[in-house]
């Protein structure tokens, strides 16, 4: 398999995106360093997509281009990511992580 996307759908308990989103934020140098890493990134819904179904306001999206399944899932058990996991956890209602291959 080559290259894969990632698109993680993460659900905050009420009012704490921020903090999360902070603490996402605070990681991505360590992720973009990592080998293999071609996209990283978050992003929420767009307030002018009318049309658009959102998220909502407890939610975000992280964005992922990995090189190949393997740099993914070195990047799954990477020291900062588990970190990262533990600071996050008690804030998270639900998350969902969806890995994608070239169609």
């Amino acid at each position: 398999m080559s290259r894969v996307h990632v698109l993680a759908v993460i659900t905050t308990k009420p009012g704490k995106r921020d903090e999360v989103l902070a603490n996402f934020k605070a990681n991505v140098p360590a992720v973009h360093a990592e080998d293999g890493c071609i996209e990283y990134g978050a992003v929420v819904d767009c307030a002018e997509a009318g049309f658009a179904t959102p998220y909502g306001s407890d939610s975000f999206v992280v964005v992922e281009k990995w090189a190949s399944l393997d740099h993914l899932k070195a990047h799954s058990t990477a020291p900062h990511m588990k970190a990262y996991g533990e600071k996050n956890k008690d804030l998270l209602a639900d998350r969902k992580i969806h890995v994608m291959s070239d169609a």
